[in-house]
């Protein structure tokens, strides 16, 4: 399964590159004459209400999905390592503050953010990535305090502080290193949290606006269509539910080598 998911996550970032390329049509180019046409060689994976051919509209969205989710567990990991591995060191006051303000941000309904900020800024990638990352960064804080918290109390630290190392050298060369493996792990489980995040925005028409191809657009579009043109929301879906099933075996994958506690084990 580990190597089902990583060859799909290969396959689909080649096609996202390559495959509008593909297709001699246009992702946003209408032909009214042809619409509804089922898979052929002509539309291999058929072509919508406007005659717009599904292929091209799929990996055209594949570059918006993967986008999304790369940026938004980048971003993730960049705020919440930082604020969980400061917490954590400093401890005592500083710790309770930072993780007091971590609950409240927590407690906030994203959609409400997205809602205020699609007011404010209008719909798009930008404000999809402002509002999953307004509190989607907490998670990788606690993931992040949790590691510190256990390695800053280990031998070598105490070593390194006799002999002068700086707070930064410290956690720049000896903590955040030894805390990279839950670290990437949670970013592989984030990446497919935000594609889902995204479709979900987008089909609720919050994301991605037409004649932009996103996958959440093309499956919203389609819903009234599914039963007479059933292959309008059937490509879109299932690559919706690859992509995510794919990053989530190899990120539990990840987590499960990770794992300290299968280190110990093995050790013994």
């Amino acid at each position: 399964m580990r190597k089902f998911a990583l060859f799909t996550l290969i396959f689909f970032a080649l096609m996202a590159i390559i495959g509008p390329w593909m297709s001699p049509y246009s992702y946003s180019k209408i032909h009214l004459e042809l619409k509804n046409s089922p898979p052929s060689f002509r539309f291999w994976f058929g072509s919508d209400e406007l005659g717009r051919d599904i292929f091209t509209r799929i990996w055209w969205g594949a570059r918006i999905s993967l986008f999304v989710g790369f940026a938004a567990a980048l971003i993730d990991a960049i705020i919440g390592v930082l604020w969980g591995t400061f917490s954590a060191y400093f401890g005592g006051k500083i710790d309770e503050l930072m993780m007091r303000i971590c609950d409240i941000l927590y407690a906030i309904p994203y959609i409400l953010v997205v809602i205020l900020l699609t007011v404010i800024r209008g719909s798009g990638i930008v404000t999809i990535l402002i509002a999953m990352t307004c509190t989607g960064w907490i998670t990788m804080a606690r993931i992040t305090r949790a590691q510190v918290l256990q390695i800053k109390e280990l031998d070598y630290i105490t070593a390194a502080r006799s002999i002068g190392a700086s707070n930064m050298r410290i956690v720049l060369r000896h903590i955040i290193p030894n805390a990279i493996g839950p670290i990437i792990a949670t970013m592989t489980l984030t990446i497919p949290s935000a594609i889902f995040t995204e479709a979900f925005l987008s089909f609720i028409g919050l994301g991605v606006q037409a004649p932009a191809a996103s996958w959440g657009v093309m499956v919203g579009d389609s819903i009234s269509a599914m039963r007479y043109y059933p292959w309008r929301l059937i490509f879109p879906s299932c690559m919706i539910t690859l992509t995510m099933l794919s990053f989530n075996i190899l990120g539990n994958a990840l987590r499960d080598q990770f794992d300290p506690k299968k280190s110990v084990i093995s050790i013994k």
